[in-house]
């Protein structure tokens, strides 16, 4: 039954990936419609835009799937396992046609089924009551999101009378506010700080392909709905460029420093997709200002490195999640601290999970690198502008800048605490990597993290080609500026490569025949040197996370070590999501306060909840 779940989801998302490539190959596109219910009509069309997404949403959930096949081999949960691949399923397509949807009742009913198939994945461990938590709170900001996207479309409706996505007699104050309605709505999808509280709960409660896809392409059409908003709209202002380039910084800054202070490989990984679509929105919002600013080329490298970025996250974040989902499959903790030493055992994961960390941390000549550095040069092309388009073009390089530097510091924490010195606990010794099929997709994206680092031509033309799509009224893109550049790219990338392998030659030959002794390291004093010596994630990152103390409060719990023969002691911290911390005190708390004090409203008789009813329809007759 498992295997018929994994061949009917990889065929599919096989079958449908050609079909993006395709599109985007060709310039092709497709449209198709039919009547619901004899009264709705569901239409469909792929354009440029669409294809792009849909690219990344077959890819990742191709090898996901494999990948699922050793991981979810659990013989004891075969009707939880089956539900899985059902709902994963269910996910898959609904994905597509979120993405491919050309009107409000098509996008909304596909978006529902999104929705509500990635809640029953997010409760598959429905017995701990973390994860039964984590599932209400998507749950709840998911129909919250989708309140704010209903309103936006309210808005169109209001003014055209007609569920086609037509902006045609919208104000330009009606065109705002549909687009900020659906920018929180969609943005409550996508992890936008501060609509991100449920992404670090649900992602971790997941199972790790479930969290890959969720992470990789799931909150990517929350970008979509962003892009395709903006596309309809037609609008082009200097605030709606610089509120989205804002909420990008603001993202992107502070999902990487809460990352930096998790102890939770999987909460850590989450906190770094806000971070990432800090970026993307980064790059949308240069993309967004370059259109008002009647720059072209700036325009267009920001949108496209922003898009690039979403297939390039979309392959790191997953090769990653990945990672962490063998770990914790053969550790059975997602504890880092409880870790160390893992390389030894587990090479393969080890080295993936490295290509994926200096991917994300934007370091070349890995993809990571080739989108962040295409947002970098459009941020450039706004320098010599006037006052308001140089301001901002200096905020995103210099949040840009930051960002990258947090991000390797954090990941350097991740692969030195995890992979690197000596097992911290008993988990970290016994384990193998068995699993062919977990470790294939692997491999498969860290060499797609090479490949587009290397060659990017291919990549960054599809991403124009996308751009395309969004009707800025460009004509035809020229490619002779990005051929360039994806040229000295590749040529940079080539020598490097070319100067590492002739070390690596070269310290062959010169060690060869010369023996190479193998010590402990010095104790420093200590004869005895234990694991619990070593630096732990929480010492790497406390200089770092006490600069930004007022955004990310940290609590520790540390008794003082006293007297001349002192007990054991311990230490504990904890980074505060600012966000999450005010709204339990401002909005869940007050919330619980007044639903407990009305409960004697539900009190199990009959006859005076007829009574209710009765009184709501004579309160409406008021109003009919």
């Amino acid at each position: 039954m498992k295997i018929l779940g994994v061949l009917g989801i990889s065929v599919g998302c096989g079958l449908g990936m050609l079909d993006a490539l395709s599109k985007l190959s060709h310039d092709g596109s497709a449209s198709a419609s039919f009547v619901y219910l004899n009264t709705l009509s569901l239409a469909f069309q792929i354009d440029g835009l669409s294809a792009f997404f849909l690219l990344a949403i077959f890819g990742v959930c191709l090898l996901a799937a494999i990948y699922s096949f050793h991981y979810m081999n659990h013989p004891d949960k075969a009707l939880r396992t089956a539900t899985n691949y059902f709902f994963f399923s269910l996910l898959v397509a609904s994905m597509a046609l979120v993405v491919t949807a050309d009107n409000m009742i098509t996008f909304m009913l596909s978006w529902e089924i999104m929705s509500l198939s990635s809640f029953f994945l997010v409760i598959y461990d429905h017995q701990i009551p973390e994860n039964r938590k984590a599932g209400y709170l998507y749950f709840i900001f998911s129909h919250v999101g989708a309140m704010f996207i209903f309103a936006a479309f309210g808005v169109l409706y209001g003014h055209t009378g007609s569920f086609g996505f037509d902006s045609a007699g919208l104000s330009q104050a009606a065109k705002m506010l549909a687009f900020v309605l659906a920018f929180i709505g969609f943005g409550s999808k996508a992890g936008v700080f501060p609509f991100h509280v449920w992404l670090p709960h649900a992602h971790p409660a997941a199972p790790s392909h479930i969290s890959a896809v969720m992470s990789g392409v799931m909150i990517k059409t929350g970008i979509y709905g962003i892009l395709r908003m903006y596309s309809i709209m037609d609008l082009h202002t200097p605030a709606l460029g610089a509120m989205v380039l804002i909420f990008g910084m603001v993202s992107g800054v502070l999902g990487v420093v809460y990352a930096l202070g998790q102890h939770d490989l999987k909460r850590l990984l989450a906190y770094h997709s806000v971070e990432n679509i800090g970026i993307i929105l980064i790059g949308i919002g240069i993309g967004m200002i370059g259109v008002e600013a009647k720059n072209p080329i700036m325009a267009v490298l920001g949108f496209s490195g922003g898009l690039l970025h979403v297939l390039n996250h979309s392959i790191f974040k997953s090769l990653l999640f990945m990672g962490a989902g063998v770990v914790i499959h053969k550790t059975g903790t997602r504890s880092i601290d409880a870790l160390g030493g893992l390389l030894k055992k587990m090479k393969v994961t080890g080295v993936t999970f490295l290509v994926g960390s200096l991917a994300i941390s934007g370091l070349p000549p890995f993809n990571g690198f080739v989108s962040e550095f295409f947002i970098y040069v459009g941020s450039f092309r706004g320098v010599p502008m006037e006052t308001p388009v140089f301001v901002l073009s200096l905020l995103a390089i210099v949040s840009l800048a930051v960002i990258g530097g947090l991000a390797l510091a954090c990941f350097t924490k991740v692969v030195g605490v995890v992979f690197q010195g000596e097992p911290r606990s008993q988990a970290a010794h016994d384990v193998d990597e068995k699993g062919p099929t977990m470790l294939l997709p692997m491999v498969i994206l860290a060499g797609a993290c090479v490949v587009i680092g290397i060659y990017p031509g291919t990549f960054m033309f599809m991403a124009v080609k996308a751009v395309a799509a969004l009707g800025l009224d460009y004509g035809r893109i020229p490619m002779e500026p990005f051929a360039r550049m994806s040229a000295n790219i590749t040529l940079g990338a080539t020598l490097f490569l070319a100067l590492l392998l002739i070390i690596l030659a070269l310290r062959r030959i010169l060690y060869q025949g010369k023996t190479i002794g193998r010590a402990g390291t010095w104790g420093c004093g200590f004869t005895q040197p234990t694991t619990r010596m070593q630096y732990t994630g929480s010492s790497y990152a406390a200089s770092i996370l006490d600069f930004f103390k007022p955004a990310a409060p940290l609590q520790e719990d540390h008794p003082p070590v006293s007297g001349l023969f002192p007990k054991g002691t311990h230490y504990h911290s904890h980074i505060h999501d600012i966000v999450e911390l005010h709204l339990n005190r401002m909005v869940v708390k007050p919330v619980l306060w007044l639903f407990d004090k009305l409960r004697w409203i539900q009190h199990g008789d009959i006859h005076l909840y007829i009574g209710y009813i009765l009184l709501a329809i004579v309160v409406l007759l008021f109003f009919v």
